[in-house]
Protein backbone atom coordinates (compact mmCIF):
# COMPACT_ATOMS: atom_id res chain seq x y z
CA UNK A 1 0.00 0.00 0.00
CA UNK A 2 1.17 3.29 -0.94
CA UNK A 3 1.47 6.08 1.87
CA UNK A 4 1.74 10.12 1.88
CA UNK A 5 3.68 12.60 4.24
CA UNK A 6 3.98 16.12 4.21
CA UNK A 7 7.08 18.15 3.98
CA UNK A 8 6.25 21.64 4.91
CA UNK A 9 9.97 22.86 4.45
CA UNK A 10 9.64 21.78 0.88
CA UNK A 11 6.42 22.36 0.00
CA UNK A 12 5.86 19.02 -1.21
CA UNK A 13 3.99 15.60 -0.55
CA UNK A 14 6.67 12.89 -0.10
CA UNK A 15 5.02 9.49 -1.98
CA UNK A 16 5.98 6.09 -1.22
CA UNK A 17 4.69 3.64 -3.59
CA UNK A 18 3.54 -0.03 -3.24
CA UNK A 19 6.78 -1.50 -5.09
CA UNK A 20 9.07 0.72 -2.42
CA UNK A 21 9.86 3.46 -5.38
CA UNK A 22 9.05 6.89 -4.46
CA UNK A 23 8.77 10.37 -5.39
CA UNK A 24 8.09 13.70 -4.12
CA UNK A 25 5.32 16.23 -5.94
CA UNK A 26 5.51 20.06 -4.82
CA UNK A 27 2.44 21.40 -3.30
CA UNK A 28 1.99 23.89 -6.11
CA UNK A 29 2.10 21.05 -8.79
CA UNK A 30 -0.71 18.95 -7.29
CA UNK A 31 -3.25 21.74 -7.10
CA UNK A 32 -2.65 22.78 -10.93
CA UNK A 33 -3.12 19.14 -11.60
CA UNK A 34 -6.41 18.58 -9.96
CA UNK A 35 -7.89 15.40 -11.81
CA UNK A 36 -11.00 17.79 -11.79
CA UNK A 37 -9.54 20.93 -13.61
CA UNK A 38 -9.07 18.89 -17.08
CA UNK A 39 -12.00 18.90 -19.25
CA UNK A 40 -14.25 15.41 -18.89
CA UNK A 41 -14.63 15.44 -23.07
CA UNK A 42 -11.73 17.24 -24.42
CA UNK A 43 -9.10 16.38 -21.25
CA UNK A 44 -7.53 19.53 -21.77
CA UNK A 45 -6.92 21.98 -18.88
CA UNK A 46 -9.65 24.55 -17.87
CA UNK A 47 -8.05 25.31 -14.50
CA UNK A 48 -6.82 29.04 -14.32
CA UNK A 49 -3.07 28.70 -12.61
CA UNK A 50 -2.97 32.72 -12.02
CA UNK A 51 -5.73 32.21 -9.15
CA UNK A 52 -3.78 29.26 -7.62
CA UNK A 53 -1.42 30.97 -4.85
CA UNK A 54 2.03 30.07 -5.70
CA UNK A 55 2.59 29.29 -1.56
CA UNK A 56 -0.58 27.22 -1.64
CA UNK A 57 -0.46 24.70 1.36
CA UNK A 58 -2.25 21.36 2.28
CA UNK A 59 -4.47 21.61 5.36
CA UNK A 60 -4.57 17.72 5.51
CA UNK A 61 -3.96 14.62 3.17
CA UNK A 62 -5.16 11.27 3.72
CA UNK A 63 -4.76 7.56 1.68
CA UNK A 64 -6.26 4.35 1.21
CA UNK A 65 -4.63 1.47 -0.66
CA UNK A 66 -5.66 3.62 -4.61
CA UNK A 67 -5.76 7.13 -3.49
CA UNK A 68 -4.62 10.43 -2.20
CA UNK A 69 -6.74 12.74 -1.00
CA UNK A 70 -6.05 16.61 -0.60
CA UNK A 71 -7.62 19.16 1.57
CA UNK A 72 -5.97 22.85 0.50
CA UNK A 73 -5.86 25.62 2.92
CA UNK A 74 -7.76 29.17 1.75
CA UNK A 75 -9.54 27.02 -0.87
CA UNK A 76 -12.54 24.51 -1.15
CA UNK A 77 -11.37 22.39 -3.60
CA UNK A 78 -10.61 18.61 -2.76
CA UNK A 79 -8.25 16.95 -4.69
CA UNK A 80 -8.20 13.48 -5.76
CA UNK A 81 -5.21 11.30 -7.31
CA UNK A 82 -5.14 7.96 -8.21
CA UNK A 83 -1.93 6.19 -7.06
CA UNK A 84 -0.97 4.50 -10.30
CA UNK A 85 -1.62 8.20 -12.55
CA UNK A 86 0.88 9.87 -9.44
CA UNK A 87 3.37 6.90 -10.54
CA UNK A 88 2.91 6.99 -13.86
CA UNK A 89 3.88 11.33 -13.72
CA UNK A 90 6.44 11.94 -11.50
CA UNK A 91 8.15 14.86 -11.38
CA UNK A 92 11.60 14.84 -13.12
CA UNK A 93 11.19 11.92 -15.00
CA UNK A 94 9.49 12.44 -18.24
CA UNK A 95 5.93 10.45 -18.75
CA UNK A 96 5.89 7.14 -20.82
CA UNK A 97 5.72 8.18 -24.47
CA UNK A 98 4.41 4.81 -26.90
CA UNK A 99 5.74 6.56 -29.71
CA UNK A 100 9.65 6.77 -28.69
CA UNK A 101 10.68 3.39 -30.04
CA UNK A 102 14.11 4.36 -29.77
CA UNK A 103 16.61 4.47 -33.12
CA UNK A 104 19.12 2.31 -34.20
CA UNK A 105 21.95 3.38 -35.68
CA UNK A 106 23.13 2.11 -39.05
CA UNK A 107 26.02 2.85 -41.36
CA UNK A 108 27.28 0.53 -44.31
CA UNK A 109 26.93 -2.79 -42.99
CA UNK A 110 23.00 -2.88 -42.98
CA UNK A 111 23.27 -3.13 -46.89
CA UNK A 112 20.33 -2.74 -48.94
CA UNK A 113 19.15 -6.49 -47.86
CA UNK A 114 19.23 -4.71 -44.40
CA UNK A 115 16.84 -2.70 -44.69
CA UNK A 116 13.10 -3.23 -43.19
CA UNK A 117 10.68 -4.04 -45.74
CA UNK A 118 6.94 -4.75 -45.73
CA UNK A 119 4.09 -5.13 -47.58
CA UNK A 120 1.55 -2.57 -48.96
CA UNK A 121 -1.89 -4.74 -48.85
CA UNK A 122 -1.04 -5.64 -45.28
CA UNK A 123 -0.29 -2.32 -44.27
CA UNK A 124 -3.88 -1.47 -45.67
CA UNK A 125 -5.76 -3.92 -44.40
CA UNK A 126 -4.25 -4.71 -40.56
CA UNK A 127 -3.72 -1.99 -38.14
CA UNK A 128 -1.18 -5.03 -36.33
CA UNK A 129 0.75 -4.77 -40.01
CA UNK A 130 0.78 -0.82 -39.82
CA UNK A 131 1.98 -0.24 -36.25
CA UNK A 132 5.30 -3.32 -36.68
CA UNK A 133 6.00 -1.46 -40.75
CA UNK A 134 5.85 2.57 -38.16
CA UNK A 135 8.03 1.26 -35.26
CA UNK A 136 10.51 -0.38 -38.02
CA UNK A 137 10.23 2.48 -39.67
CA UNK A 138 10.92 4.74 -36.78
CA UNK A 139 13.90 2.56 -35.57
CA UNK A 140 15.93 2.44 -38.46
CA UNK A 141 14.38 5.85 -40.30
CA UNK A 142 14.21 4.04 -43.37
CA UNK A 143 11.84 1.32 -44.61
CA UNK A 144 10.78 0.08 -48.30
CA UNK A 145 6.98 -0.97 -48.86
CA UNK A 146 6.36 -3.65 -51.47
CA UNK A 147 3.57 -4.30 -53.87
CA UNK A 148 2.21 -1.31 -55.05
CA UNK A 149 -0.37 -0.76 -57.58
CA UNK A 150 0.77 1.26 -60.88
CA UNK A 151 -0.92 4.46 -60.07
CA UNK A 152 0.02 7.73 -57.83
CA UNK A 153 -2.71 7.47 -55.25
CA UNK A 154 -1.26 3.71 -54.25
CA UNK A 155 1.42 5.24 -52.60
CA UNK A 156 -0.37 8.21 -50.75
CA UNK A 157 -2.61 5.74 -49.79
CA UNK A 158 -0.45 4.44 -47.97
CA UNK A 159 0.93 7.36 -46.78
CA UNK A 160 -2.48 8.31 -45.52
CA UNK A 161 -2.84 5.24 -43.11
CA UNK A 162 -0.33 7.27 -40.90
CA UNK A 163 -2.29 11.18 -40.99
CA UNK A 164 -2.27 14.08 -43.13
CA UNK A 165 -0.25 14.95 -46.73
CA UNK A 166 2.41 17.58 -45.54
CA UNK A 167 1.66 20.69 -48.32
CA UNK A 168 4.86 22.53 -49.42
CA UNK A 169 5.27 25.17 -52.28
CA UNK A 170 5.86 22.36 -54.62
CA UNK A 171 2.28 20.70 -53.49
CA UNK A 172 0.64 18.10 -51.94
CA UNK A 173 2.63 15.94 -53.80
CA UNK A 174 5.53 15.88 -56.49
CA UNK A 175 6.99 13.94 -59.26
CA UNK A 176 10.66 13.38 -59.45
CA UNK A 177 11.26 13.17 -63.24
CA UNK A 178 13.33 14.95 -65.61
CA UNK A 179 11.52 18.06 -67.09
CA UNK A 180 12.37 21.19 -68.78
CA UNK A 181 12.99 24.04 -66.85
CA UNK A 182 13.45 22.59 -63.59
CA UNK A 183 12.98 24.76 -60.35
CA UNK A 184 14.75 22.15 -58.18
CA UNK A 185 17.66 19.67 -58.88
CA UNK A 186 15.67 16.77 -58.47
CA UNK A 187 13.86 17.62 -61.63
CA UNK A 188 17.35 16.99 -63.72
CA UNK A 189 18.66 13.79 -64.98
CA UNK A 190 22.02 14.85 -62.45
CA UNK A 191 23.46 13.35 -59.86
CA UNK A 192 22.27 14.69 -56.61
CA UNK A 193 25.01 14.28 -53.40
CA UNK A 194 23.29 13.19 -50.20
CA UNK A 195 20.95 15.71 -48.55
CA UNK A 196 18.11 16.31 -46.50
CA UNK A 197 15.23 17.88 -48.26
CA UNK A 198 13.59 21.56 -47.56
CA UNK A 199 16.10 23.29 -45.33
CA UNK A 200 14.97 26.49 -45.99
CA UNK A 201 11.15 25.61 -44.37
CA UNK A 202 10.49 26.82 -41.15
CA UNK A 203 9.63 23.28 -40.26
CA UNK A 204 11.18 20.75 -42.78
CA UNK A 205 8.53 17.88 -43.86
CA UNK A 206 9.05 14.49 -41.72
CA UNK A 207 8.92 11.28 -43.56
CA UNK A 208 9.18 11.11 -47.43
CA UNK A 209 7.54 8.59 -49.35
CA UNK A 210 9.16 7.73 -52.66
CA UNK A 211 7.08 6.21 -54.67
CA UNK A 212 8.59 4.31 -57.72
CA UNK A 213 6.62 3.73 -60.78
CA UNK A 214 9.26 3.57 -63.55
CA UNK A 215 12.62 2.96 -63.27
CA UNK A 216 14.28 1.84 -66.74
CA UNK A 217 17.17 4.39 -67.22
CA UNK A 218 20.52 3.70 -66.90
CA UNK A 219 21.77 4.76 -63.54
CA UNK A 220 19.36 6.67 -60.97
CA UNK A 221 20.25 4.09 -58.37
CA UNK A 222 19.10 5.84 -54.87
CA UNK A 223 21.86 6.88 -51.77
CA UNK A 224 20.99 6.79 -48.46
CA UNK A 225 22.96 7.23 -45.13
CA UNK A 226 21.84 7.56 -41.48
CA UNK A 227 22.62 11.45 -40.48
CA UNK A 228 22.49 10.04 -36.71
CA UNK A 229 25.13 7.79 -36.87
CA UNK A 230 27.48 10.69 -39.05
CA UNK A 231 26.74 12.97 -36.74
CA UNK A 232 27.68 10.66 -33.50
CA UNK A 233 30.53 9.62 -35.14
CA UNK A 234 31.65 13.36 -35.47
CA UNK A 235 31.07 13.93 -31.94
CA UNK A 236 33.42 11.35 -30.87
CA UNK A 237 36.43 12.08 -33.41
CA UNK A 238 35.93 15.60 -33.91
CA UNK A 239 34.17 17.54 -30.78
CA UNK A 240 35.09 21.21 -32.54
CA UNK A 241 33.39 20.10 -35.35
CA UNK A 242 30.02 19.02 -33.50
CA UNK A 243 29.81 21.82 -31.05
CA UNK A 244 29.78 23.88 -34.20
CA UNK A 245 27.58 22.22 -36.21
CA UNK A 246 25.33 22.11 -32.98
CA UNK A 247 25.13 25.59 -31.76
CA UNK A 248 25.86 28.05 -34.78
CA UNK A 249 23.22 28.18 -37.27
CA UNK A 250 23.40 28.76 -41.36
CA UNK A 251 20.97 30.53 -43.84
CA UNK A 252 19.05 28.38 -46.36
CA UNK A 253 16.90 29.15 -49.22
CA UNK A 254 15.00 27.99 -52.13
CA UNK A 255 13.71 30.64 -54.49
CA UNK A 256 12.06 30.80 -58.02
CA UNK A 257 9.67 32.81 -59.42
CA UNK A 258 6.84 32.22 -57.50
CA UNK A 259 8.50 31.62 -53.83
CA UNK A 260 11.06 32.55 -51.63
CA UNK A 261 11.49 30.76 -48.30
CA UNK A 262 14.35 30.94 -46.21
CA UNK A 263 15.26 29.84 -42.89
CA UNK A 264 18.24 29.66 -40.64
CA UNK A 265 19.42 25.98 -39.58
CA UNK A 266 21.84 24.17 -37.23
CA UNK A 267 22.75 21.42 -39.05
CA UNK A 268 22.67 18.91 -36.22
CA UNK A 269 19.66 19.39 -33.58
CA UNK A 270 19.87 18.06 -30.37
CA UNK A 271 17.04 17.98 -27.49
CA UNK A 272 17.88 19.34 -23.99
CA UNK A 273 19.68 16.17 -22.68
CA UNK A 274 22.25 16.41 -25.73
CA UNK A 275 20.48 13.50 -27.74
CA UNK A 276 20.59 14.15 -31.63
CA UNK A 277 17.07 14.73 -33.08
CA UNK A 278 17.62 16.07 -36.24
CA UNK A 279 19.78 16.90 -39.34
CA UNK A 280 19.33 19.66 -41.98
CA UNK A 281 21.84 19.25 -44.53
CA UNK A 282 21.49 20.26 -48.17
CA UNK A 283 24.30 21.73 -49.79
CA UNK A 284 22.34 23.28 -52.74
CA UNK A 285 20.10 25.17 -50.68
CA UNK A 286 23.02 26.31 -48.45
CA UNK A 287 22.69 30.42 -49.09
CA UNK A 288 25.76 32.93 -48.69
CA UNK A 289 27.20 32.13 -45.11
CA UNK A 290 27.01 34.79 -43.10
CA UNK A 291 28.95 33.99 -40.23
CA UNK A 292 31.59 36.86 -38.67
CA UNK A 293 34.54 36.07 -40.25
CA UNK A 294 36.42 35.02 -36.98
CA UNK A 295 34.30 32.34 -36.90
CA UNK A 296 33.86 31.50 -41.01
CA UNK A 297 36.93 29.88 -41.48
CA UNK A 298 36.46 27.42 -38.48
CA UNK A 299 32.79 26.81 -39.63
CA UNK A 300 33.50 25.57 -42.70
CA UNK A 301 35.99 22.93 -41.72
CA UNK A 302 33.40 21.56 -39.63
CA UNK A 303 30.47 21.94 -42.23
CA UNK A 304 32.86 20.47 -44.72
CA UNK A 305 34.03 17.43 -42.86
CA UNK A 306 30.28 16.28 -41.84
CA UNK A 307 30.29 16.89 -45.82
CA UNK A 308 32.97 14.60 -46.41
CA UNK A 309 31.44 12.25 -44.07
CA UNK A 310 28.63 11.90 -46.14
CA UNK A 311 30.15 10.74 -49.00
CA UNK A 312 32.26 8.01 -47.66
CA UNK A 313 31.46 4.24 -48.52
CA UNK A 314 31.65 3.84 -44.53
CA UNK A 315 28.26 5.20 -44.61
CA UNK A 316 26.39 4.42 -48.01
CA UNK A 317 23.91 2.14 -48.80
CA UNK A 318 22.57 1.88 -52.26
CA UNK A 319 19.92 0.23 -54.35
CA UNK A 320 18.01 0.85 -57.26
CA UNK A 321 14.08 0.92 -56.64
CA UNK A 322 12.06 -1.22 -59.10
CA UNK A 323 8.01 -0.39 -60.36
CA UNK A 324 5.97 -0.88 -57.23
CA UNK A 325 8.23 -0.60 -54.69
CA UNK A 326 8.30 2.73 -52.00
CA UNK A 327 11.13 3.82 -50.00
CA UNK A 328 10.09 5.74 -46.92
CA UNK A 329 12.63 7.67 -45.05
CA UNK A 330 12.89 10.50 -41.96
CA UNK A 331 13.74 13.32 -43.67
CA UNK A 332 15.09 15.16 -40.30
CA UNK A 333 17.25 12.10 -40.20
CA UNK A 334 18.58 10.22 -43.11
CA UNK A 335 20.28 11.72 -45.98
CA UNK A 336 18.80 10.40 -49.37
CA UNK A 337 20.58 10.92 -52.92
CA UNK A 338 21.12 9.54 -55.78
CA UNK A 339 22.84 8.65 -59.09
CA UNK A 340 22.74 10.64 -62.75
CA UNK A 341 20.56 8.49 -65.26
CA UNK A 342 20.33 8.64 -68.73
CA UNK A 343 16.60 9.79 -69.88
CA UNK A 344 17.24 8.61 -73.46
CA UNK A 345 17.94 4.79 -72.14
CA UNK A 346 14.61 4.70 -70.45
CA UNK A 347 11.80 6.38 -67.96
CA UNK A 348 12.36 7.22 -64.52
CA UNK A 349 9.59 8.49 -62.41
CA UNK A 350 9.06 8.28 -58.97
CA UNK A 351 5.64 9.99 -57.02
CA UNK A 352 6.39 11.61 -54.17
CA UNK A 353 4.48 13.36 -50.63
CA UNK A 354 5.29 14.03 -47.23
CA UNK A 355 3.76 13.18 -43.69
CA UNK A 356 5.31 14.94 -40.70
CA UNK A 357 7.14 13.57 -37.80
CA UNK A 358 3.84 14.51 -35.12
CA UNK A 359 1.47 12.68 -37.58
CA UNK A 360 3.63 9.66 -37.82
CA UNK A 361 3.80 9.81 -33.65
CA UNK A 362 0.30 10.27 -33.75
CA UNK A 363 -0.63 7.35 -35.34
CA UNK A 364 1.97 5.47 -33.59
CA UNK A 365 0.88 6.39 -30.22
CA UNK A 366 -3.18 5.78 -31.24
CA UNK A 367 -2.10 2.17 -32.31
CA UNK A 368 0.64 0.94 -29.43
CA UNK A 369 -2.46 2.32 -27.14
Amino acid sequence: MANATLRSDDALVHITFADGSSADFPYIWLRDNDPAGFHPQTQERITDLTAIPLDITPEKIETDSQTLTIWWQGDDTITRFEFGWLSGHRPGRAANDPARTGFLHWRRDLGADGIPRAKADEILASDQALQDWLVQTQKYGLSIVEGLADSTAAGMDVARRIGFLRETNFGVTFEVQSKPNPNNLAYTPIALPLHTDLTNQELPPGFQFLHCLANEATGGGSLFCDGYAIAEDLRATDAEAFALLSTVSIPFRFHDQDTDIRNRKKVINLDEEGQIIEICFNAHLADILDLTPDLMTRYYRAYRQFMIMTRSADYLVTLKLKGGEMVVFDNRRVLHGRDAFDPQTGFRYLHGCYVDRGEFESRLRLLQS
